[in-house]
């Protein structure tokens, strides 16, 4: 008998076969990878739209008088600088300022948030959250009944507003609106957000719509260019967009600050969190290691894990994730260096098939819209 577990599946299975998926396995779930060619469905987002199946990520309801305190207490940015129906991107560390996750935090209500986390965490934060809780709090993983599209590209507004009569343009980035009606779909929660560099939205809604919704929205982007899109394209428009991949960029060793997201780290925030103090001597003393944008100026493609040098070959680092950019035609990655090396324009070499390639700091993000 097979000892291996069987891979999780998102409510969407059952109709990737009709799109052409080709699935994967990524971090326990059985998930597609592409649909049509990664290039294409790359492309279809940044010049058109493109449909994402994202149910794999982790919802955690958090309820109760003391939510805010309790969860300002977890996280790293301060959730009292946001109001009802406004979104906020935060980490949450362990106390030596390593990372545990980096995620989303929607506020419902004045004592009702919603955690998004991801996919391969939510157990791991889920019990993180459960051993720290304060106060009157109340915790709920809904991820099992909580579905999740993303649609993005510059005409994704244009596609959804064929399904709802709620002005889009009501919707700020990083904020959102609940219970939307989409083409008869109830209760839905659109959110301007996203991890592709382009507009787009987020839709949470039941399981049992999500097949719905997904044919719905195809249906009504068919004459804008929409197309389904895998974790493939995902990948390599997040990277251009220099968007952080727990796992690669953010890890238990690597904290908020070294990975370039000291825009969610607020030391200065008067009440207390795990990890501060840690976190604030980083800062005071200065960082040893930062996250650079790297391109291949010689021949090939950084991968993850590929060892970095100095120009007088001394190892000074790794690529934490590195692709062929669709849309700029160039061998890019992100590395996590020595301080010292990290200015752009700093030539490097990059360990490739046991070969010293030529390689430079370059100014990220690789890519901005528009």
């Amino acid at each position: 008998m097979s000892t291996e577990a069987a891979l999780k599946r998102t409510p969407l299975f059952e109709v990737y076969k009709d799109y052409g998926a080709k699935v994967i396995d990524f971090g326990g779930w059985e998930l597609p990878v592409q649909f049509s060619s990664i290039i294409e469905e790359h492309e279809a987002v940044r010049n058109d739209a493109g449909l994402f199946d994202v149910s794999h990520m982790g919802e955690v309801l958090v309820e109760g008088k003391d939510a805010e305190s309790y969860i300002n207490y977890l996280i790293t940015n301060d959730v009292t600088k946001i109001a009802v129906n406004k979104t906020q991107y935060t980490a949450m560390c362990y106390p030596d300022g390593g990372t545990i996750d980096d995620f989303l935090v929607y506020k419902l209500a004045d004592e009702k948030y919603l955690l998004v986390v991801n996919a391969a965490n939510i157990e791991k934060d889920y019990e993180w959250m459960e051993k720290h809780v304060k106060g009157d709090v109340t915790l709920n993983n809904i991820s099992s009944e909580t579905a999740l599209l993303a649609l993005q590209g510059p005409k994704a507004a244009n596609i959804l507003q064929k399904l709802t009569d709620l002005d889009l343009s009501e919707i700020a980035p990083f904020s959102f609106k609940q219970h939307i009606n989409l083409d008869g779909i109830e209760d839905v929660l659109v959110s301007r957000t996203g991890y592709t560099g382009e507009d787009g939205f987020e839709l949470y809604l039941a399981n049992s719509d999500v097949k719905s919704l997904w044919k719905k929205l195809l249906q009504a982007g068919e004459e804008d260019g929409l197309k389904p899109c895998g974790l493939g394209a995902r990948d390599t428009l997040r990277l251009e967009a220099r968007l952080a991949l727990y796992g690669q960029e953010l890890t238990k060793d690597i904290s908020p600050l070294e990975a370039g997201i000291g825009f969610a780290v607020k030391t200065n925030k008067e009440s207390d969190f795990i990890g501060k103090s840690s976190l604030a001597k980083q800062k005071e003393e200065g960082l040893k290691r930062k996250l650079v944008g790297v391109e291949v100026t010689g021949r090939g493609i950084p991968r993850t894990g590929y060892k970095v040098f100095s120009e007088g070959e001394e190892e000074i680092g790794f690529i934490t994730s590195g692709t062929r950019s669709p849309s700029l035609k160039k061998n890019l990655g992100l590395a996590m260096i020595s301080t010292e090396h990290a200015k752009p324009d700093t030539p490097l070499k990059i360990e490739i098939r046991n070969k010293l390639i030529d390689a430079v700091v370059v100014k990220t993000p690789f890519y901005k819209k528009g």
